[in-house]
């Protein structure tokens, strides 16, 4: 049977949501937009989905707006965080190991003559208060900074951060990208202090191609978040196109059940990953374990001198699923782990672990066979 350690790349999704969204799709299929009653009753499901959701997430239901996935909801809060602050200033401030969705926009707005700063983590993959505390200056409009890193799973100290950031001046936006937090570490947006903070569905067994993005009420009621898709005024004018009620559905459904299940899986992920920093680097010799973060939920390690895509390779062969790092790279290196600054043959040997609440130590133990059986079976490089 096939063993899949990559639930930081995208989950199954569960069959309640995948229920969800087959109703919507043969019987709730209306317009939500339209007057009559198919219209009206999908406009009604559309509603209940969304107070679903923002319970999972611990907020007001009218401060969520619906997306296609996490790199729609980065690039909207990045061009609306510089569109409200455009008479401020020009910097920016965001972290090296942020998804691409987020270091991609900042490099676009390089290019239209914005300064964008960006803080370089710790040996933990920890961004430090006081790199941020220095990069802070007056004409700083927007601080963009992840919850949970997708592969160190490191968890960056946005608390702090955000209060530090509005201690300095409470007109700079803050933006978290929480795609690899939600229903992973507990948080709400208002406990983390933020003004913008992005989603993603099928990271928790949600379909792929939806997500969406919190905005803070009081944004709202400043008329200070401009739509990043304008057109036909859905979801209250702030991101046109006829919304998506059939991923809309599953993404509620998985979330509503997450949220019953958060502190099992919890419990469970964190049990797990603490089994495995002790017996992977006991059962393969030489296995190195990169940062063991906070994150209950995503273990990088390495195979020194080993090349990482012929061990997945290998490892797939095996009918053993992992990634050598984020699945957005698509076989490039990672900037994450050379934000790191490791030695060459750690960093040709990169592999990401990533368990699921269902995950068992039993996994581990047929991981670290695997492994093993690479190491035996490949040969090294000359780095």
């Amino acid at each position: 049977m096939p063993l899949y350690l990559d639930y930081a790349a995208t989950t199954p999704v569960r069959p309640e949501a995948a229920a969800a969204v087959m109703e919507v799709l043969t019987d709730g299929y209306g317009n939500p937009s339209s007057l009559y009653a198919p219209g009206r009753q999908a406009a009604a499901a559309l509603k209940t989905r969304r107070v679903q959701l923002a319970e999972a997430v611990g907020c007001l239901p009218e401060e969520l707006f619906f997306t296609s996935c996490g790199t729609e909801g980065d690039n909207w809060a990045i061009r609306a965080a510089v569109e409200a602050g455009k008479r401020k200033g020009k910097h920016l401030i965001t972290t090296a190991i942020e998804h691409a969705a987020v270091l991609e926009p900042m490099k676009a707005l390089e290019l239209q003559g914005y300064e964008v700063t960006y803080l370089e983590p710790d040996e933990t993959g920890v961004v430090s208060l006081a790199d941020l505390k220095a990069a802070l200056r007056p004409d700083t409009l927007l601080v963009s900074m992840m919850l949970v890193n997708n592969e160190l799973g490191s968890v960056q100290p946005v608390t702090e951060a955000a209060k530090l950031v509005k201690a300095f001046d409470k007109d700079i936006l803050f933006h978290t990208d929480a795609v690899q937090g939600f229903l992973k570490v507990p948080f709400t947006p208002k406990a983390l202090g933020v003004d913008l903070l992005t989603l993603s569905g099928h990271k928790i067994h949600a379909p792929k191609g939806v997500g969406a993005l919190w905005i803070k009420k009081e944004l709202l009621t400043r008329n200070k978040v401009k739509p990043l898709l304008p057109g036909g005024g859905q979801e209250n004018g702030l991101r046109s196109g006829t919304e998506s009620t059939a991923l809309i559905a599953g993404f509620a459904e998985a979330a509503r059940l997450g949220r019953a299940e958060f502190e099992a899986a919890y419990n469970n992920m964190k049990d797990v990953k603490a089994y495995a920093v002790r017996t992977l680097p006991e059962q393969v010799e030489g296995l190195r374990i990169l940062c063991d973060g906070a994150a209950p939920h995503i273990l990088p390690i390495s195979l020194p001198s080993y090349k990482s895509q012929v061990l997945v390779r290998w490892l797939s062969d095996q009918g053993v699923y992992l990634s050598a790092g984020s699945a957005c790279h698509r076989g490039k290196a990672s900037h994450v782990y050379a934000a790191m600054k490791l030695p060459k043959p750690v960093l040709d040997g990169v592999l990401r672990i990533s368990f699921d609440g269902s995950t068992t130590r039993a996994d581990v133990d047929r991981l670290a066979q695997a492994l093993a059986g690479a190491k035996a079976a490949l040969f090294t490089t000359l780095s």
